[in-house]
């Protein structure tokens, strides 16, 4: 979340383009971004400020929204107005973070950390069912592969599927390069639109973007993040595969 003003002509475009395509979007910002590489990074409003604003993009343009949580107590919080929480991928072992988003009774999507095989995943779901929550996704978002690289094993996504819940396939931050700019995040948007069709044919039941009308400029995951003005064509083309791989 830059703006308040930013955020909302995201959505507004972003509301736009998957009506079209006839894509169920949830859009989802983040009030803190609490992992950032340097202590100098921009980190958003905060908690209250952007569920504020969160509100205001779901009364407006009537879709979900979706924002991460990093402590147990944001979740209450943020649950009154997030239609899904997310859960960071270097928070996904955190039992009671878990426990808090998942006794909230709202989705609850937990990114893969990049350190755990696919399986291992299983835990992480176990821990949520143990709240009587059965609104899981698991998000698939690249592997650390050496220093400052990642790298995406589509067979995870089968894996994870194995334990009955959707899994999303997160395009934009499979193609980061962690602290790979020393004081910031690297990244290489090219190779989004190749890994989310490998994706979807591989069996990724929903798709997560990072956009942004000008990513060379964002504050936070530009180098990775897709410009807003070519989003539409580029999903198109990965809804090509989706529903080809799909035809009944």
């Amino acid at each position: 979340m830059e703006s308040e003003e930013n955020m909302m002509a995201i959505a507004e475009e972003l509301t736009a383009i998957c009506r079209r395509l006839g894509v169920e979007l949830y859009f989802k910002a983040s009030f803190d971004k609490a992992n950032r590489t340097s202590i100098d990074a921009y980190r958003g409003p905060g908690l209250e400020t952007g569920m504020k604003w969160l509100a205001s993009v779901k009364e407006r343009f009537q879709v979900p929204v979706v924002s991460d949580i990093h402590e147990p107590w944001q979740a209450g919080k943020a649950a009154e107005v997030c239609d899904m929480l997310q859960i960071p991928a270097f928070l996904c072992r955190q039992t009671d973070l878990l426990l808090a988003a998942g006794r909230t009774g709202r989705i609850v999507n937990v990114k893969k950390a990049q350190f755990l095989a696919p399986w291992d995943m299983r835990n992480v779901v176990k821990k949520l069912e143990s709240t009587g929550n059965r609104e899981i996704m698991l998000c698939e978002r690249g592997t650390s592969f050496g220093y400052n690289q990642l790298v995406v094993d589509m067979t995870g996504i089968a894996e994870m599927r194995k334990f009955g819940y959707p899994v999303v396939f997160d395009a934009t931050h499979s193609v980061q390069k962690p602290g790979g700019k020393g004081d910031s995040t690297g990244g290489n948007r090219a190779f989004v639109e190749p890994l989310a069709k490998a994706a979807v044919a591989a069996g990724a039941d929903a798709l997560f973007f990072e956009v942004h009308p000008d990513p060379d400029h964002a504050k936070s995951d530009g180098p990775n993040m897709v410009p807003l003005g070519q989003f539409e064509e580029m999903l198109s083309r990965v809804l090509k595969v989706y529903r080809a791989v799909n035809e009944e």
